[in-house]
């Protein structure tokens, strides 16, 4: 048995495709912080377990929707994201032999409609987890899944289509920078001077080479030149707090 959790907003260029990748597992959560596109009308199609929360930060929005799963197993993900069949198996054998507390599962990125090559290093998350095991932390934005217990490694994917356009990608990385920044800040984590004159330089070799963007042609180049900038951004901004507080006080 295993629950289906998702936050959503203004998804419905996404909402059928993934799930219809979970349209098998009988108990499917979405929490909705104000669609005002045909979301949820396309939604009620696959669940009858819809929910509305005003947005409460991607950490606590997500515990919130978790917390209304009904079984122990969980499976998270978001609304431009799809589960493959090769996963879906994988997935299910996991959960059947119940010997971890949750998997690690890599996200097969495509970036301006295309899919990156294969043998560009991809992002693992762990989305799939027992639910009295894992926690999601403070974060405002970035959440982080705390989780108690021994992880799988799954070889099957989700396919992520998010990033469909240059600005959606910078939209999100001004984003999530600024979260990031905050959350640093919050903590007592102070800039660096040096971070700041070495971190582009330096992400974007490892983006383009080690991660092996190099491989996408422009798509790679234009995508590392940004994953670079996102995290010239998180430093940047977390001076501009330093400065701000200064000026307070």
């Amino acid at each position: 048995m295993i629950s289906v959790f998702l936050v959503v907003q203004n998804e419905e260029r996404n909402i059928v495709r993934v799930l219809e990748s979970v349209k098998q597992y009988d108990d499917i959560v979405i929490v909705d912080s104000g669609s005002k596109d045909r979301t949820l009308e396309l939604a009620r199609q696959y669940t009858d377990r819809i929910y509305h929360q005003d947005w409460l930060g991607m950490a606590k929005q997500k515990a919130f929707a978790q917390s209304l799963c009904r079984h122990e197993w969980v499976l998270n993900l978001d609304a431009d994201e799809e589960v493959t069949p090769e996963l879906q198996k994988e997935i299910d054998q996991v959960v059947s032999e119940d010997q971890v507390a949750g998997a690690s599962i890599p996200f097969q990125e495509f970036f301006l409609g295309e899919k990156i090559h294969p043998k560009t290093k991809k992002n693992r998350h762990i989305r799939l987890f027992k639910s009295s095991l894992g926690q999601y932390g403070e974060e405002r934005d970035h959440e982080t899944l705390h989780l108690q217990g021994e992880v799988a490694i799954l070889s099957g994917v989700v396919n992520h289509y998010g990033e469909f356009s240059v600005a959606v990608k910078v939209n999100k990385i001004n984003q999530y920078s600024s979260s990031r920044a905050l959350d640093k800040f919050d903590k007592g984590k102070k800039s660096s001077l040096l971070k700041l004159i070495g971190v582009f330089p330096v992400m974007f070799l490892k983006s383009y080479f080690f991660r092996r963007n190099c491989l996408n042609g422009r798509r790679g180049f234009i995508a590392s030149v940004i994953n670079a900038f996102y995290a010239f951004l998180k430093e940047a901004k977390l001076f501009e707090q330093e400065i701000k507080r200064e000026m307070n006080d």
